[in-house]
């Protein structure tokens, strides 16, 4: 590689971390840990409110191949912490917790019904992407 491609290359990576956006597509396949740094899985996708155009969560799956029936859970997107280092996002959650936290059928999880956020935002302890 020369030093200029190596160059850009640098000066792309930079630019990358400073920046305040990030791109949906960036997002999916980003693998998730947990803070002792054990992978849980990646981004399935990211849901969007509509009217709002806040992130309302994420939707995390365990393995790499997904089929229709597999279980994924979605994840406030405030939980969600961007480590540069591990080039990941890191929840504050333990086994136990998420083992135990609420799911949704892959076929079901981009057309949730009003129960199923709330049950994640109450599980969570957070408030609902729209607030009160």
């Amino acid at each position: 590689m020369s030093q200029q491609t190596n160059t850009l290359l640098n000066e792309t990576d930079a630019l990358d971390q400073r920046h305040a956006l990030v791109s949906s597509r960036r997002v999916e396949g980003t693998p998730v840990y947990n803070r002792a740094e054990k992978r849980l899985g990646a981004i399935h996708s990211v849901m969007i409110d509509k009217q709002s155009g806040k992130v309302a969560y994420a939707v995390l799956s365990l393995r790499g191949l997904i089929g229709l029936s597999e279980r994924v859970h979605p994840l406030p997107w405030e939980m969600l912490h961007y480590d540069v280092d591990l080039d990941a996002y890191v929840i504050d959650v333990t086994p136990e917790q998420f083992q135990q936290a609420p799911t949704l059928r892959l076929d079901r999880a981009d057309r949730p019904q009003p129960r199923d956020y709330e049950e994640v935002a109450g599980y969570y302890e957070r408030l609902p992407w729209w607030g009160l």
